[in-house]
C-alpha cells in the first residue's frame, strides 16, 4: 500500500476530501518525526510505540572488498507493534488461510 492508497481509504471512511486527507496524514508523519528528532517517544494504544534506540559503534565488512569499516554510533528509529495489533494481523490472516 502506498500513501496515496492509503489516503484513499481515509477519505472514503472519513468523508474528507482527499485533500484534506493528505494534509492530515502528512500532518500525523511529521509529527512522529519531529517527536522522534528531539527524542520523545510516542505511544498509540492498539496500535505501538515509536522510539529512538542507540546503536553502538562497531567494526563492520565491506562485503565487496572485504575491508574493515568503523560504523560509528547512531540513532534509529524503531517501531514495536502493540498486542492488539499483532493479534489482528494474526487472525485476519489466519481468516485468509495464509497461516
Amino acid at each position: 500500500m502506498t500513501k496515496a492508497d492509503l489516503v484513499d481509504i481515509v477519505a472514503t471512511g472519513t468523508g474528507l476530501t482527499k485533500l484534506e486527507t493528505e494534509a492530515v496524514i502528512e500532518g500525523f508523519f511529521n509529527s512522529v518525526i519531529e517527536s522522534l528528532k528531539v527524542g520523545k517517544g510516542i505511544e498509540i494504544r492498539g496500535f505501538g510505540t515509536f522510539k529512538v534506540r542507540k546503536k553502538s559503534s562497531r567494526l563492520a565488512r565491506n562485503p565487496k572488498t572485504g575491508e574493515k569499516v568503523n560504523v560509528p554510533e547512531h540513532f534509529v528509529p524503531v517501531f514495536k507493534f502493540s498486542k492488539d495489533f499483532k493479534t489482528a494481523v494474526s487472525k485476519g490472516m489466519a481468516e485468509k488461510g495464509m497461516l
